[in-house]
């Protein structure tokens, strides 16, 4: 996926994936998946998922340095 935001643009094709989680199986309505990229220092997730998930439409969420590390701690990624 690719969005510009803020004159900035995120694509999670060229951009570098430091960690993921997936909910649920494969076509599941309410499973999901979030990955955490980064690009040019700035932490973002991309979220994907069935229609009754949290991310029934692709996302692109930008987060903080701390958001990240604190995203990686509560899910036991390092």
């Amino acid at each position: 996926m690719k969005l510009t935001i803020a004159k900035k643009t995120y694509d999670t094709k060229k951009d570098k994936e430091v960690a993921h989680r997936t909910f649920g199986s494969y076509g599941q309505i309410d499973g999901f998946e979030e990955k955490l990229f980064v690009n040019d220092k700035q932490f973002y997730i991309y979220g994907v998922g069935g229609v009754e998930s949290p991310y029934a439409e692709p996302t692109i969420a930008l987060m903080s340095d701390e958001d990240a590390e604190s995203w990686k701690k509560d899910n036991d990624i390092e």
